[in-house]
């Protein structure tokens, strides 16, 4: 068999990206889930578990990671099939979105991520964000000079909105205000909801 280029088999790849998927749902929804249900609900048995991923904080942490590498790879995945205000949008609707994952795991990441860690996602949505801007910059949809750094951090605000009935509604107008911010004309119905 062929490895992966992290060193994985193609086997235990699947593995690995099914209990992280499992995972994902289930400490979202329920953050004191057991690794044992999450073991049993992936079709894995608790050594290929814990092979994989020996604490919580761990599984966490590539939970986590695997997020911000999607996220980041979004960006230019949505520049490629829309116009760039609309890609940036839709990028930041999916940060909103992505927000009760990182409720889901947030206590466990306190203790499991090193500052190299933080570095790097933070590194990675950066260039995100820095990719869409630019872009938005060069259609002339937004205004020049806008600051990533700046951006991204009100972006982080979307991972603080508790969960309620009204979130949603929330983080449209959160992500409204922040393109208004930078100058693009408003999107029709983006500051409704309650």
């Amino acid at each position: 068999m062929a490895a992966q280029e992290d060193g994985l088999r193609a086997d235990a790849r699947a593995n690995r990206d099914r209990i992280l998927e499992v995972a994902r749902k289930a400490l979202t929804a329920d953050p004191e889930t057991p690794l044992s249900a999450i073991g049993k609900a992936a079709g894995v048995g608790q050594g290929t578990l814990y092979r994989h991923f020996p604490t919580r904080e761990a599984l966490a942490l590539a939970i986590y990671r695997k997020e911000i590498n999607a996220l980041a790879a979004l960006a230019s995945t949505l520049l490629q099939e829309h116009p760039p205000l609309e890609a940036f949008r839709l990028w930041c609707a999916q940060v909103a979105d992505s927000s009760a994952m990182k409720r889901g795991v947030a206590k466990l990441l306190q203790g499991a991520t090193s500052e190299d860690d933080e570095r790097e996602t933070y590194q990675q949505m950066l260039l995100a964000v820095r990719s869409l801007i630019a872009a938005c910059e060069t259609a002339g949809a937004i205004d020049r000079d806008a600051n990533a750094d700046d951006v991204l951090m009100l972006l982080g605000v979307l991972w603080q909105i508790p969960s309620h009935r009204g979130r949603d509604a929330q983080a449209a107008r959160i992500i409204a205000l922040i393109f208004r911010g930078l100058g693009a004309e408003d999107e029709p119905g983006c500051l409704a909801g309650p």
